[in-house]
């Protein structure tokens, strides 16, 4: 499959040059992303597909399941194909409830990386999150003492990149004061723009500005524009919602999860969608 098909690639350092179409692999555990998948050869199919579609981005974390998602990529797609960059993020443990707890210190930060190193069966991790903020929102404390604890576990070569999660621009100021910055993870898409003028800066610092929840997340995006626009071009909404954050600027990243091969190709499907300037301007006026 062709760089256009998967929305070109994205080259944010010498060793690391992703496809702008990537996949996120959180839907593959359990209800409430907690326990093991309810079709397990399904899910180790829909990773297979993503590779052999194409797809060089992969991200994950080992916090869904907890584990269960990193053994199943283990399992799936190791001895890992060349070229392939898995992304993954540290920052939060499930509690036996299933429950999202923000675990920041920086022991168990680097506990985690080696946990997903472990899961994943591997000597270093390509891109790390530190997950700061939460599915609500961000904050602005200091994420310095965090992200350092990082910064180390980069300089002894358990980790060859580092990013964000969840952060404010002046928290990036404030990471990359300490090590590079690769890529920033933020809730945005058609209806979330609150984050317009960071994914500005993104583009500007060659940075990959990869969205959370690009069809909404929990409560998928409902728009009757989007509807109309996403009619009138023979595209699912979904596919329309992608194509829009594809187009919002140049280092823009998706990551869509399904658990499904066949909503995984209509999600590919959506990098070769190019939208007319009167569709943008519609559609711009959703998140408005």
């Amino acid at each position: 499959m062709t760089d256009s098909v998967l929305g070109g690639t994205l080259t944010l350092a010498p060793d690391l040059t992703i496809s702008r179409m990537g996949y996120g692999a959180m839907q593959l555990a359990g209800p409430n992303v907690f326990g093991p998948p309810k079709d397990r050869d399904q899910a180790l199919a829909v990773l297979r597909a993503a590779v052999e579609a194409g797809i060089t981005h992969i991200d994950t974390a080992d916090f869904y399941g907890p584990a269960v998602v990193n053994e199943l990529i283990k399992e799936a797609l190791h001895p890992y194909p060349a070229g392939l960059h898995i992304v993954t993020k540290v920052g939060a443990r499930r509690g036996a409830d299933g429950g999202w707890n923000p675990s920041l210190a920086p022991e168990d930060l680097k506990a985690q990386v080696r946990e997903n190193l472990q899961h994943l069966g591997l000597d270093a991790l390509d891109v790390v999150n530190l997950r700061a903020g939460t599915h609500d929102g961000t904050s602005e404390d200091s994420l310095a003492e965090e992200f350092g604890a990082l910064a180390e576990l980069r300089r002894e070569g358990l980790i060859r990149h580092l990013g964000l999660s969840g952060v404010s621009s002046a928290q990036l100021t404030e990471a990359q004061a300490i090590a590079p910055v690769v890529t920033v993870q933020n809730l945005y898409n058609l209806a979330n723009r609150q984050d317009d003028a960071l994914v500005d800066r993104c583009a500007a610092e060659n940075i990959a500005f990869a969205s959370f929840f690009p069809l909404g997340g929990f409560t998928p995006l409902q728009s009757e524009t989007l509807t109309e626009v996403a009619a009138g071009l023979g595209a699912s909404a979904q596919q329309v919602a992608l194509a829009w954050l594809l187009q919002r600027s140049a280092t823009t990243v998706l990551i869509p999860g399904t658990s499904s091969v066949g909503h995984l190709r209509e999600n590919i499907a959506a990098a070769e969608l190019t939208l007319p300037a009167d569709a943008v301007a519609e559609l711009d006026t959703i998140g408005k």
